[in-house]
């Protein structure tokens, strides 16, 4: 007669590994992509406003040159629209200007990135706004500002 084949105790904990893992590792994907991704919105952000800013600076220095030979130093509205719709199509950029008091501009800017781990969720991009003002500051004696 032939003895038994012995009875194995089966480990309760037996692939407790493979579920830990298979829990922990999308958790961390999401982690990492939340901080790739998180600092990619936030340099497009500050993009967005570099270029809102720069664009603002370029339309003021659009003057009403015929207010100009009067004494008065302001922006000509429509060569200042001119010249910041001209500098956002040069960085790729979609804009709006808004000309307020006659010698304040006010530029918002919208930039879009693409995602890099954030798509395997279904954000496949993230969409940034920024926003710059540019004001005509005149000296004591009337003229422009350098």
């Amino acid at each position: 007669m032939t003895p038994p084949p012995p009875v194995r105790c089966q480990d309760p904990e037996r692939g407790a590994i493979g579920v830990f893992l298979a829990v922990l590792v999308p958790g961390l994907l999401l982690i990492v992509g939340l901080a790739v991704d998180g600092g990619a919105k936030v340099a497009a952000t500050q993009r967005a406003n570099a270029i809102a800013d720069e664009a603002a600076r370029a339309g003021g220095q659009a003057l009403d040159l015929s207010a100009a030979l009067t004494g008065q130093v302001r922006v000509d509205p429509a060569a200042a629209v001119a010249a910041v719709q001209n500098y956002l199509e040069r960085s790729g950029v979609q804009g709006a200007v808004t000309v307020v008091d006659g010698d304040t501009l006010q530029v918002s800017t919208t930039i879009s990135e693409p995602t890099t781990f954030l798509g395997l969720i279904g954000i496949t991009t993230l969409t940034v706004e920024g926003t710059g003002t540019a004001d005509l500051v005149t000296d004591q004696n009337g003229g422009a500002a350098p």
